[in-house]
């Protein structure tokens, strides 16, 4: 079972994430900010989001947010678990990332779980109206995890392509 040791990166993104997501709770009162950095280029806020990212079924009543956003969620990630340890010729790379992706996925499914008035965010960037946006959407470091570790999977996969094509 070696394969087990993918979970302690699973388990520190989770761990970062929660720790990370207790500390804004208890020093920034929810809907204000708490610290900047470089004027007001990035800010520390405590805010909630009831949907996924960008606020996306914000609105949806409770029954579709608990399927759509709670059950479904902890099937695609057990789902992603099983593939990790059994997973027949992933490389070792992928099964890293896949780990990252996976302690992100639980740290936010955490919150929709635990906490009523929704996930925290409060990573907060100015963006500068770049694509009509003034500040990116406020995200957390589960978001980031998921984000980042999904990018590099995609790159990983191209990589893996490009090889096998290149040995055809």
């Amino acid at each position: 079972m070696k394969k087990i040791k993918y979970f302690s990166v699973s388990l520190a993104v989770v761990a970062a994430d929660q720790l990370s997501k207790f500390f804004i709770v208890k020093n920034i009162p929810e809907y204000s900010s708490g610290w900047s950095c470089c004027g007001d280029f990035f800010r520390l806020v405590h805010v909630r989001n009831l949907g996924v990212a960008f606020s996306i079924g914000n609105g949806s009543s409770d029954f579709i947010r608990v399927l759509f956003m709670v059950i479904l969620p902890f099937f695609v990630l057990a789902a992603l678990g099983f593939y990790i340890i059994k997973g027949k010729k992933v490389p070792v790379a992928q099964r890293w990332i896949l780990s990252v992706i996976l302690g992100g996925g639980f740290g936010n499914l955490i919150d929709r779980v635990f906490r009523k008035d929704g996930v925290v965010d409060f990573l907060d960037f100015k963006f500068y109206g770049l694509f009509g946006l003034e500040r990116w959407p406020t995200f957390n470091i589960a978001d980031a995890s998921l984000v980042v570790s999904s990018v590099i999977l995609v790159i990983l996969l191209i990589q893996n392509e490009l090889r096998l094509k290149k040995y055809e």
